[in-house]
């Protein structure tokens, strides 16, 4: 009941912005023959993963759009925001970001839907996403037929879009297959010749099916008196692994941290290659007696991890600049000393030849005889 009675007391968010691209990232409802959910469900059911973008922040919790269902509104409670204890809410969601949420409650007949962050897993993560880059794909796909040929978007969904996900799971699929059998999609579907040209056209351009990238982390080291060129001959014979179609490349994270990196059309095809590259690297500094690690065994990565690679590098790329930098100063300040030192040697040197003239005065003053008095005394005379 009270759950009920925050929904039915929750205020309208801010003003609403409208849709203006392929990705869907207005902040509103968008409206139009452009404008349309990409599912066929009108409303996300409870347990539903979804993907929305921050609208604005307030007391109660944080505003949403639904990405998959045109920007509809949505709200994560501040009570779902963290397991944790809240210190600060910008930490945990700032508004223009997207997250991956799941449905909570559903007031289809006053359009409130309660969402919740917090009860969201990493793999809960990576599934959703997985299934919105494809269902955006299609979005994408769908709208720009629907442009074209001045349509409206709604409709090409009810007439063929929706039906793909029903037949195959999801358009995606059955987008893949009109690649190799375009005929196989449209039974059933009463379309015109120009519609259909439109579609397989678009299916094709942004369709078309993209390298994996593969990567493999290793640890070379040889400890000899040739062991850089020991090294660099290694990861020549790894490189020379690869060919036209995956070619390999050996990246320096930082010594003895290495990254082999190839792309393939065909994921498996390109795993056996990487990892046929790093047999050759291995056995060629075993023969120079030094020893590389496999890290990280070969395998397909995604965006982020490409990421996470990059800002390794720039880092790594950073301290060595850092660290030449710091040699240059060190050398100049060297320079100075040694500088420094000559002028105190110079000074040393000159000081010196005066005061030994002094002391060969003092030696012969004190060196001569005393001259005897006519009393006998042992007086010196002046």
């Amino acid at each position: 009941m009270a759950d009920k009675e925050k929904i039915e007391k929750r205020p309208s968010s801010a003003a609403e912005d409208h849709d203006d691209d392929d990705d869907h990232h207005g902040h509103g409802p968008s409206s139009g023959i452009l404008s349309c959910r990409m599912y066929e469900n009108k409303f996300p059911e409870v347990d539903d993963l979804v993907m929305v973008r921050v609208k604005s922040i307030a007391e109660m919790g944080a505003y949403v759009s639904l990405l998959e269902y045109n920007n509809i509104e949505g709200m994560i409670l501040l009570s779902e925001l963290s397991r944790r204890r809240i210190r600060s809410i910008s930490k945990l969601i700032r508004v223009g970001r997207q997250e991956v949420v799941v449905v909570l409650r559903v007031d289809k007949e006053k359009g409130y839907i309660d969402l919740s962050k917090r009860r969201v897993s990493q793999e809960d993560i990576a599934k959703c996403e997985e299934k919105y880059n494809k269902s955006k794909r299609v979005h994408s796909i769908m709208r720009h037929v629907a442009e074209t040929m001045h349509t409206s978007l709604e409709d090409l969904y009810t007439k063929f879009g929706w039906q793909l996900y029903k037949k195959y799971g999801h358009a995606f699929d059955g987008f893949r297959r009109a690649l190799t059998d375009p005929d196989t999609i449209f039974e059933g579907v009463d379309f015109p010749p120009q519609v259909k040209d439109a579609f397989l056209k678009n299916i094709k351009l942004k369709m078309a099916p993209q390298p994996t990238k593969i990567r493999a982390d290793v640890e070379v080291t040889c400890f000899r008196y040739e062991g850089i060129d020991a090294i660099k001959e290694a990861l020549h014979a790894g490189q020379k692994c690869g060919n036209e179609d995956t070619p390999v490349k050996i990246k320096l994270v930082a010594p003895p941290l290495y990254v082999m990196v190839t792309s393939s059309l065909d994921k498996e095809k390109g795993i056996a290659v990487l990892t046929h590259a790093i047999d050759a690297v291995k056995e060629s500094i075993q023969k120079k007696k030094g020893e590389l690690v496999v890290k990280v065994a070969a395998r397909a990565v995604s965006e982020r991890d490409e990421r996470e690679l990059n800002a390794m590098l720039e880092d790594a790329a950073r301290q060595n600049a850092e660290v030449s930098g710091d040699d240059d100063n060190e050398e100049d300040e060297e320079g100075k000393k040694s500088d420094a030192d000559k002028d105190d040697d110079s000074d040393e040197d000159g000081s010196g030849s005066s005061g030994e003239e002094g002391d060969d005065k003092k030696k012969k003053a004190s060196t001569k005889k005393p001259v005897k008095t006519p009393s006998g005394t042992g007086k010196e005379k002046k």
